[in-house]
């Protein structure tokens, strides 16, 4: 499960052969999970609240291409 990127709070990581639709995991450091869908940013699964992870979605926002791909490519 790779590591796409590393914040002080929490990490993200996005899966191979994940199901639809395409999404990230934010893995909070307290062991709590998200999972956060790419085109809309919004949180699907997971008991975490986006003002928690503002910091990961205004990132996500502007990287939002860069994830598209690795899903993707990692779909294969």
């Amino acid at each position: 499960m790779p590591v796409v990127t590393r914040f002080p709070d929490c990490r993200i990581r996005i899966n191979a052969k994940d199901h639809p639709p395409p999404h990230f995991h934010v893995l909070l450091n307290d062991g709590r999970e998200a999972w956060v869908t790419i085109t809309e940013l919004k949180i699907v699964h997971g008991k975490v609240a986006a003002r928690e992870i503002a910091e990961v979605l205004a990132w996500a926002n502007e990287n939002r291409a860069m994830l598209a791909a690795r899903f993707e490519e990692l779909q294969r």
